[in-house]
Order: structure tokens, then sequence, then C-alpha cells
């Protein structure tokens, strides 16, 4: 097949002029690839790890000693997605306002380009590396463990921040109502979880 620029191509989900490597906080998740429920169940609102959660969960408590500039607030592994609350610079906590990039920049870049140091690059890297691992345990090199994107929010405020957190605490306790459950049936519209924010 040739390529075509009109026809093949990715719609980025990223603010256009955000950048995306300020200091700041963000709420990021993660799906596995066709929400493949490769990290365990949740049994009686709990979530149990299996050997392939362990190592998605190992990797998130890793990120500070190995990325410097990242700290995960919070996190939670489910059966086949992750939360976490991505903290990125200097202070700790969240921000009212970032950074924009210049336009002349945000214009001239790759569409896909990763900053060194940026929520993308954190994401390639961690999603790279549980990969790799979780790979070389089933052998089976290649295939691919997660979707291709993410979905990020920047994190605005302290309440925001905080309402975060208990979403990503909870949700194990709401996995029967959650749209990535494989086995979610809506019963109405009172039972679905709703994002954060």
């Amino acid at each position: 097949m040739i390529y075509d620029p009109t026809r093949h191509h990715r719609r980025s989900i990223r603010l256009p002029a955000y950048d995306y490597a300020a200091p700041g906080a963000y709420f990021v998740t993660l799906v596995t690839h066709a929400r493949e429920s490769l990290f365990g169940q949740v049994i009686d609102s709990e979530m149990r790890l299996n050997v392939l959660g362990e190592v998605v969960a190992e990797e998130c408590r890793r990120t500070g000693e190995i990325r410097r500039e990242i700290q995960l607030d919070a996190f939670v592994a489910m059966p086949n997605h992750v939360h976490a609350v991505v903290i990125i610079g200097h202070g700790v906590g969240a921000h009212g306002r970032a950074p924009l990039l210049q336009q002349h920049d945000a214009l001239s870049r790759a569409p896909l380009h990763r900053l060194p140091r940026s929520l993308g690059s954190f994401v390639a890297g961690f999603k790279s590396a549980v990969t790799k691992r979780i790979n070389e345990m089933r052998g089976t090199p290649g295939l691919p463990v997660w979707h291709r994107n993410y979905y990020e929010h920047v994190i605005r405020n302290e309440e925001e921040l905080d309402r975060i957190r208990q979403y990503i605490a909870g949700n194990p306790t709401c996995w029967d109502h959650d749209r990535e459950n494989p086995d979610y049936r809506p019963r109405d519209d009172h039972h679905v979880v709703a994002e954060p924010f």
C-alpha cells in the first residue's frame, strides 16, 4: 500500500500548543491492546495482580528512580488498563497554568515528535519497558501489549488532583460498572463510572 498523508494519518488528542514537558500534573490512562485483561482480576472489589500485573506495578514504582524528572503521585493497574497521576518537573502538586509552546515551535515540529523529559516520552518509555518484560516472560517477541495511544488530562488545581486521586484509589470497587470491563453490561446511566473531572 502506498502512503497517502491525506488518508493515512493519526489524529492527535494532545492540546496542539501545550508544552507537555512543562512542570505540572497529568492524569493518564493506558489501555491494553484489544482491551485484553492481562494484568489480573478484580475479586471482591480488590485488584489482584497476576505476574504480568506485577511487572506493571514494579515499573510504576521504579519510575522516579529511572526518570528523575517524573513522579507517579498515584496509580492503579486494573485488568486491562492503568490509571496514573504523573507529575513532571521541579515541584510536586498541580498548577493552574503551564507555559505554552511558542506558536512557531508548535507548528514547526512533526506531529508525533516527543520532547525529551515530556509526558509523551515517559509514556513511550514506560510502555516499552513493560512490553519488553512481558514479552520476554511470555516468549512472545513483538506482540503488542498496549493500545497505540493513551488518554491524558492536564490537572489544573489541587481540588481536581484530590478528586482524581480518589478516583484512582476507588477504581477497583467500581470495576463492575467500568466501561473498560469486558463484562460491563450497562443497566442504566446511574451505573456508569464517570471520569473524575
